[in-house]
């Protein structure tokens, strides 16, 4: 009995220090995060590549899908976009070359991803 709560304590102490391991190396991995730079009240704000913040993205999204009579996956797939991206082309349709990333973005068909 005594033998079984020894070995429960020695692997408790090893994942522990697993844990404990992995957190160091996370935290120490040198890699900064990604800070796109705010262009204060510009019009081009949110247009070029990097421009938005991720909660920026709802508000700019919902812009661009206003005028679809698809709005759910319109609004889907521009989030997506601009998750990855960080920019919305200005409108409601057209302009994408201010968004390479958003523009060049194609599925698997090779049709555009982005709306």
């Amino acid at each position: 009995m005594a033998g079984m709560m020894m070995t429960r304590i020695v692997v408790l102490f090893l994942a522990l220090m697993l844990v404990s391991v992995a957190e160091n190396q996370a935290a120490s991995s040198g890699t900064p995060d990604f800070q796109p730079q705010r262009q204060g009240n510009s019009q081009q704000y949110g247009t070029t590549p990097g421009s938005l913040h991720p909660q920026d993205c709802s508000p700019k999204c919902t812009h661009r899908c206003s005028e679809t009579a698809y709005k759910k996956p319109c609004m889907f797939f521009c989030q997506k976009c601009c998750a990855k991206c960080l920019c919305v082309p200005a409108g409601t349709y057209g302009n994408k070359q201010t968004c390479p990333c958003y523009n060049n973005w194609k599925t698997k068909r090779g049709g555009p991803k982005c709306p």
